[in-house]
């Protein structure tokens, strides 16, 4: 890992930002430091309320578990050091099923009956999707802790942001040289057939083809299916690298068989983490992972060198060593993405008190204080790592964690730079209307 990673140092708002920002005037120099306005001497004692569309049910249920937990404890840590601008926040969750129809009814339901002052937290690309359009149309912030291009494509609209984690693209880009460098250059992507998929079939081949490497085969393969062992033969004998990724509550079944079809004579393996979140590693039938190689996000297992705020962090979200549930050891964690949640939430305080929000009144304020930030730095508030918002596509910038499997567990072998990840914006938000 990097060094400056090992500061112990906490910055009190973990964010850089200009200094000053379009129509809010000095807003910016008003900001103070958490937990020194109290409740008692904010404009209004009103709770600011965020609407959480989690996925409770559904194949991102998983997930949405553990988007819940972070999100919880988050909101009372937040609450604890004095709230947003002296209120407490309230988070007032819907289950959007992991559907795009019913998202797109949970963003409305939010906006017309829990009167939230924003909404939150939606991770699968498909439903971001599905749900940004009524957004837009209700005008209401749309916060999104989701790995899609969806966003940082231009596709969206002004009141959807992504800032508290990292797109595909970007992370495609910043793991291509290390495949290519240390496990071959003929790959066979493995992948499931929606959005989310497709920005790693449609990234990850221009990327692998600038080290000089080439996708020589891609397998689509439907996100609820439930049985794989009919599409590895699709998979040309040539190949060096399957470059996996799935999602669902079928991944534990797909690396089984993966692994019964290839033996230990197969292809080297490299995986998204997505294929493995919420499953034990040390699961039967997972044994021919060792020496196998993962993308992570942040880390699942505590790493010997790991700073400070990434312990406060793990120990705070109720993560063991091992990134299961310090009350069950077998309820594994999604720790590659979860994080994501605690960052957003973050970056969402650290803009309405830039902001100086009071109510959906300031909407468009809080997406132009968001807009306007340029650097967060790792500390408590950002534990995954420094980070780059780029305000003209809604999109955060940060380093990603190449792992392998050695003894039944994950050690981070090799951590990028922002800049590996960093590429020229296709569009620009700001220059949208409201």
């Amino acid at each position: 890992m990097r060094e400056d990673r090992n500061s112990n140092i906490l910055s009190s708002s973990g964010l850089t930002r200009r200094t000053a920002l379009k129509g809010l005037g000095a807003a910016a120099g008003l900001m103070a430091a958490p937990g020194f306005v109290r409740y008692a001497q904010a404009q209004s004692s009103e709770p600011i309320r965020i609407g959480f569309q989690c996925h409770r049910t559904g194949i991102g249920a998983a997930y949405g578990r553990w988007y819940e937990r972070v999100t919880t404890a988050t909101a009372k840590l937040i609450n604890d050091e004095g709230g947003i601008n002296g209120r407490p926040l309230e988070i007032v969750i819907e289950d959007d099923g992991t559907d795009p129809a019913r998202g797109s009814e949970v963003v409305q339901k939010f906006a017309n009956q829990h009167k939230v002052d924003l909404v939150y937290g939606t991770l699968f690309s498909h439903v971001v999707v599905g749900s940004a359009p009524m957004a837009g149309e209700l005008k209401i912030p749309y916060y999104v802790v989701s790995e899609g291009y969806h966003v940082a494509s231009g596709k969206m609209n002004r009141y959807c942001v992504q800032p508290g984690i990292t797109d595909v693209k970007a992370q495609v880009r910043s793991v291509a040289p290390w495949i290519a460098d240390n496990l071959g250059k003929k790959v066979t992507l493995v992948y499931p057939d929606y959005a989310f998929g497709h920005d790693h079939r449609d990234f990850f081949e221009p990327a692998i083809q600038a080290q000089g490497g080439e996708v020589i085969a891609k397998v689509p393969i439907p996100p609820t299916e439930t049985s794989f062992t009919r599409y590895f033969p699709q998979i040309p004998r040539d190949t060096d690298v399957i470059y996996h990724v799935m999602v669902g509550p079928a991944v534990l079944t797909f690396v089984k068989e993966m692994g019964e079809f290839f033996g230990s004579g197969g292809p080297q393996l490299f995986g998204f983490i997505d294929s493995l979140e919420a499953v034990d590693i040390n699961s039967p039938g997972l044994e021919f992972l060792e020496g196998s190689h993962f993308w992570e996000g942040m880390p699942r297992y505590a790493q010997p060198d790991q700073p400070d705020y990434m312990t406060f962090y793990r120990e705070t979200v109720g993560i063991d060593e091992n990134g299961a549930s310090r009350n069950d050891p077998q309820d594994v964690s999604t720790a590659a993405h979860m994080f994501g949640c605690w960052e957003t939430l973050y970056v969402i305080k650290a803009a309405m008190e830039t902001a100086d929000y009071q109510g959906p009144d300031d909407r468009t304020k809080l997406i132009e204080a968001t807009e306007a930030m340029t650097e967060m730095e790792a500390g408590r508030e950002h534990p995954q790592g420094p980070k780059v918002f780029n305000g003209k596509i809604h999109q955060v910038f940060g380093e990603q964690n190449i792992s392998q499997v050695k003894d039944g567990k994950l050690e981070v072998v090799h951590r990028t730079s922002i800049d590996d990840g960093l590429y020229e914006p296709e569009a620009d938000y700001t220059t949208m209307s409201f």
